[in-house]
């Protein structure tokens, strides 16, 4: 089995011409790690220190990378399970220290 990373930024949501691939990986696992990957570097380049968690957020879905993983062989494979806003948010509450009301 493999894995196609692809990464729409929220910026242009619904632009297909702005999505960029970020590569094709053997496993699910090996993908969700390169989505958190991609999801985190976001974060990190976005972080100002003393930035509150919500702030953050605000950030992120207005710009940041959403990556996410499409099948690629076979094309019926068993979906691999990671949603990157689900994710950015646990680690916007984890950097900003403090429970976002989303």
């Amino acid at each position: 089995m493999s894995y196609r990373v692809l990464i729409d930024d929220n910026y242009h949501f619904t632009d297909e011409s702005e999505r960029v691939t970020h590569g094709v990986f053997p496993t699910a696992q090996e993908a969700v790690s390169a989505c958190q990957k991609i999801v985190d570097e976001w974060l990190a380049s976005a972080f100002k220190p003393g930035m509150a968690s919500e702030a953050l957020w605000e950030l992120y879905v207005a710009f940041g990378d959403d990556s996410f993983i499409l099948p690629v062989e076979p094309k019926d494979a068993p979906a691999a399970d990671f949603d990157a806003w689900d994710y950015a948010r646990q680690r916007c509450e984890a950097m900003g220290g403090g429970a976002l009301d989303v």
